[in-house]
């Protein structure tokens, strides 16, 4: 909507001067048809805009005013951080405004809409249409919400990275060295965006040169810290801490006309050892920065992402019956399975126009045969195994746990070959396949699994696999892949396409089910957008409707 900065009192300043952010799109709106609170004349529209923060909402834009109409289309715009990742939830209010005053209780309400971020940017060439409610007994009208992206969202930064005298981690060889990029978060916290490939036995390592959006190592802030970690791989997840440094999107690109070394320091050894230098060096090699399409043109260019479910229904989880099941179903709480269903599936759903998700489960002796099915449809429909919306796979979920008995193995080939051959029927970049896969524990069907990825990084398609419960996953963080590419039978694996996080990593202290989904969905979603990009990308596809600015 076409607003001003409002911090809850009426008064701002307009967000246009957030110079270098990306992610930032400039909303407009258009009520239509709304309601004459006026004897002689019709209404004088004014908008507020507002946005969810945790359990309230925070006002932070006001259009102007347009006097005597019913269907005003508001001049003023707003600026605003979108994350694919996260449910942005904002609310729109109009009012009739017949006073000079800043104050919402001195106007008349003329209705209000609520929508996610999300919606607006899934939406057909990013305009949505909703109708305007609150007043009982009335028809308020509609509003048409437009979206528009900020041309800074397309810069992608080529780099590459070599080290030098890194110490030696390994007792029988020398370090498995590898990077890890992370970007620094308003409150202080640190996100991953980035990991090199490991080069083996080796103190001197030469990385790949390697692309990401600018988006994802700062944020658009320039002067943002960038940290990196340096660290030998180890097979069993365990990888040694060699040290760290820190830079910045402005510090990197003044290096592009020249080498620049960082000293690799170990805060431990730094404080224990007197005559400690450092841990070995890194040198920036090149950085080079150009700009592309984004997420944003593909899915407002017509690309559907089309979501599908696969549930673990082995008897490892327990009896759903029993509150030790991870499948227990308390009259207080969702299970985990439920809490990443829904974290992962809420945000998705906005992207799919038809919000119709095959949803299936695995591991299970199904009726009326009591056959083991690792491709079951939880809505007991074979033609048809799609359900409606996010809480119609809840629905099915919640049903097969009545009727199916949980047994074995735990394959997980089956439903990936499924959605794997549905992504291979259109692959002009019109559809994108995300496969949510929820399990407790280790895989029965490795090799197979592998095999069916390495295919499967060649089409449309994205996996994201959710582990709960108090297992180990190792084999996850091979299939993963962030770390040493997958591969099958001398194939390697055409992209990364698989993105794994044990659930319990996102459980909040205080019991908050509410920040344990939100945690857990930002860093599951995160390489979504890359991942499609690297689709594209790969297979020279442009955005249907949508050209670089």
């Amino acid at each position: 909507m076409a607003l001003t900065c409002d911090q809850g009192d009426g008064h701002g300043e307009p967000l246009l001067g957030q110079v270098g952010r990306s992610g930032w799109l400039m909303p407009g709106s258009f009520p239509r048809n709304l309601l004459d609170m006026d004897t002689f004349s019709k209404s004088d529209p004014g908008g507020w805009q507002s946005r969810a923060g945790g359990m309230a909402w925070h006002g932070f834009g006001r259009t102007e005013v347009i006097d005597n109409t019913l269907n005003p289309d508001f001049v003023r715009k707003f600026v605003l951080d979108y994350y694919f990742e996260e449910k942005q939830n904002l609310r729109f209010d109009v009012y009739n405004v017949d006073s000079k005053s800043c104050s919402t209780l001195k106007q008349d309400f003329l209705g209000q809409a609520f929508v996610a971020l999300g919606e607006v940017i899934g939406s057909q060439r990013g305009r949505l249409e909703r109708p305007l409610t609150g007043v009982p007994g009335k028809r308020c009208g509609t509003i048409l919400l437009l979206a528009e992206e900020l041309s800074n969202c397309r810069d992608i930064v080529t780099m590459q990275l070599c080290a030098n005298k890194l110490d030696k981690k390994d007792f029988f060889g020398k370090s498995d060295p590898f990077l890890v990029f992370y970007r620094s978060n308003e409150d202080g916290t640190f996100t991953i965006c980035h990991k090199t490939e490991v080069v083996k036995n080796t103190l001197n390592p030469v990385w790949q040169p390697f692309t990401i959006p600018v988006r994802a190592l700062c944020n658009g802030d320039y002067d943002r810290t960038v940290k990196i970690d340096v660290y030998d791989w180890d097979r069993d997840g365990s990888h040694d801490f060699i040290g760290e440094f820190a830079t910045s999107y402005r510090e990197l690109s003044r290096a592009q006309s020249q080498f620049t070394v960082y000293e690799v320091l170990n805060p431990r050894k730094k404080c224990k050892k007197k005559k400690y230098v450092n841990s070995g060096t890194v040198t920036l090699l090149s950085f080079s920065v150009e700009s592309e399409f984004t997420f944003v043109d593909y899915i407002r260019g017509g690309t559907q992402l089309n979501f599908t479910v696969a549930i673990d229904f082995t008897a490892s989880n327990g009896l759903p019956s029993q509150p030790t099941s991870l499948h227990y179903a308390s009259p207080y709480q969702l299970s985990a399975y439920a809490l990443a269903l829904k974290a992962v599936g809420e945000i998705i759903q906005d992207y799919d126009s038809d919000k119709l998700f095959p949803a299936y489960g695995f591991g299970a002796k199904v009726p009326p045969d009591g056959k083991i099915s690792h491709q079951f449809p939880l809505n007991n429909n074979m033609e048809n195994p799609s359900c409606v919306g996010i809480e119609g796979v809840l629905e099915s979920y919640l049903q097969s746990l009545r009727t199916v008995q949980l047994y074995g193995p735990t394959n997980f080939a089956p439903v990936i070959n499924q959605v794997a051959g549905t992504a291979a029927q259109v692959t002009d970049g019109s559809q994108y396949h995300v496969l949510l896969i929820i399990t407790d524990g280790v895989i029965s069907d490795m090799l197979q699994t592998k095999e069916a990825i390495v295919t499967a990084s060649s089409l449309p398609m994205s996996i994201i696999i959710v582990g709960v419960g108090p297992a180990e996953f190792e084999a996850m963080e091979e299939l993963d892949g962030d770390e040493v590419r997958l591969s099958s039978r001398g194939r390697y694996a055409e992209r990364d396409i698989v993105q794994f996080v044990p659930f319990r990593d996102y459980v909040d202290d205080s019991g908050n089910q509410v920040l344990s989904m939100a945690r857990l969905a930002k860093d599951v979603l995160a390489e979504i957008p890359e991942q499609l990009l690297s689709y594209m990308k790969t297979r020279d596809i442009k955005p249907l409707r949508a050209d670089p600015k």
